[in-house]
């Protein structure tokens, strides 16, 4: 059996293959339960105790990339404890196949760390984006899907230096101080893409609108649906997609409809030349009553704003308090309508010629 043991095959001993393979058989038995201990520490320091649903699904997006890396990680340990086969040993371009195999096996862990890093950005982001749907403000969500990216494109950028150096063997610092010089050329030619970058730290900061915000901006007027790193998407009153640079929607006048506190809507209605002063102050007075009756109307005006040669022009102006969503304001105003034709048949007023129409303007 020693004899067995100490047979020698492509420079290793059979003792040496059976450690290894030990080791390796180990590991993927355990894996599953060093994965579950690991991903459980990360989660009690950021999620709160009682949530198992939530636990089991944050655990289930780790677990996978973090047996992954320990398989990697712990394998080439291991298998780093073996000779270099001499019968595999050539040069391809100088380069020894000892040489090449190292940068792979470094790459292909620098890879799956890096995974597994941008696993757990996604890990965390989903344990505080759960704590953010708790609180009313949904500023917070956005800042978290903005650093979410932010921080995956980072991680990446170092994966590649990582693999530069470790793999490629070529030095980083050289390259950086290279990489400066070209950046900054690079900087003048993608100037937009940094206002845009720059414009979405001021929007998350200034706050002039989140997401679920409804906002008027270049004439169009839609629900605010993701704020990016580069631009804003809104979803218009036509259920269209527009996509708007960041550096726009800070350059521009944007009315952030949904921060306004109450709805205004105003009317003028032309009367015929044939009534008297004290019709229209009865009309003046029937129109007071009927708005006075409405407990969602907060203040209005009534009075007679204009008189000439076609119509005596009465202007009705009412504020109603937010919230109070669009349809439940076309309801009210389409009811005000027709109690105003009702009150004008009552009177036995008749519009003018030159408008036949209530005319309505909402503001």
């Amino acid at each position: 059996m020693k004899e067995l043991l100490r047979y020698t095959f492509l420079d290793n001993s059979i003792k040496s293959y059976l450690i290894v393979m030990g080791t390796l058989l180990l590991l993927f038995t355990v894996k599953r339960i060093i994965s579950k201990y690991f991903a459980g520490i990360l989660y009690k320091l950021f999620a709160q105790k009682g949530k198992t649903v939530l636990r089991q699904a944050f655990i289930n997006l780790i677990i996978p990339s973090l047996e992954l890396f320990l398989m990697i990680f712990v394998g080439f340990i291991a298998v780093d404890k073996l000779k270099f086969p001499s019968q595999f040993d050539f040069d391809v371009y100088h380069v020894t196949s000892k040489k090449i195999t190292e940068s792979l096996a470094s790459g292909i862990l620098i890879i799956v760390f890096i995974r597994l890093c941008l696993r757990v950005v996604d890990f965390i982001a989903m344990i505080l984006e759960e704590r953010a749907n708790q609180t009313i403000d949904q500023t917070d969500n956005q800042l978290i899907l903005f650093f979410k990216d932010f921080f995956k494109v980072l991680i990446v950028i170092n994966g590649v230096l990582m693999v530069l150096h470790f793999s490629l063997h070529k030095d980083v610092g050289n390259l950086l101080t290279g990489l400066s010089i070209v950046g900054a050329a690079v900087a003048l030619a993608t100037r937009e893409s940094l206002e845009n970058l720059i414009a979405s730290f001021i929007i998350f900061f200034d706050k002039p609108f989140t997401a679920g915000d409804t906002v008027k901006v270049h004439a169009f007027t839609g629900i605010v649906e993701k704020i990016g790193l580069r631009s804003t998407r809104i979803r218009t009153e036509d259920k269209t997609l527009l996509t708007v640079p960041n550096k726009q929607m800070v350059d521009s006048l944007i009315d952030n409809l949904s921060l306004r506190s109450h709805r205004k809507a105003v009317l003028q209605i032309d009367v015929n030349l044939s009534a008297s002063a004290e019709q229209l102050k009865q009309l003046s007075a029937g129109i007071k009553d009927v708005l006075k009756q409405k407990e969602t109307i907060s203040t209005f005006h009534v009075f007679v704003s204009d008189t000439g040669k076609n119509a005596h022009t009465l202007t009705v102006d009412f504020l109603m308090p937010m919230p109070l969503d669009i349809y439940q304001f076309q309801a009210l105003r389409e009811e005000i309508n027709l109690q105003l034709i009702d009150l004008l048949n009552k009177m036995n007023l008749s519009l003018a010629a030159a408008s036949t129409d209530v005319v309505v303007s909402n503001k």
